[in-house]
């Protein structure tokens, strides 16, 4: 589970560097991939976050691209491959920023 779930593009666009380092990593166990994410921000939309993690993932090595697997234990992984990190990955993104146009108002 997610420790920064649903915070929203604008809230994690805003969060210190070291908590936005944190946030990303649980999306994808590589502290180097969170760093470069969050030196990023900030980010106009969704589609701009992902873009840019999914070039930072392409930039991993073969190394650390096992490593980030050996934390998908609680994942469905098909196979070890950069795509399927990239799926899981955005996912997680995802879970961590909510719904692109907020939570309803209860």
């Amino acid at each position: 589970m997610l420790m920064h779930h649903g915070i929203g593009l604008d809230r994690f666009n805003h969060l210190p560097r070291t908590r936005a380092i944190h946030a990303l990593y649980e999306c994808c166990c590589n502290v180097t991939w969170a760093a470069k994410l969050a030196d990023g921000r900030p980010y106009p939309g969704y589609r701009a976050l992902q873009t840019a993690a999914t070039a930072e993932i392409h930039a991993l090595s073969p190394t650390d691209l096992e490593r980030v697997f050996d934390s998908c234990v609680h994942e469905q992984v098909s196979e070890h491959s950069t795509a399927e990190l990239i799926r899981i990955t955005e996912a997680r993104i995802l879970r961590m920023l909510g719904p692109e146009d907020g939570y309803p108002d209860y």
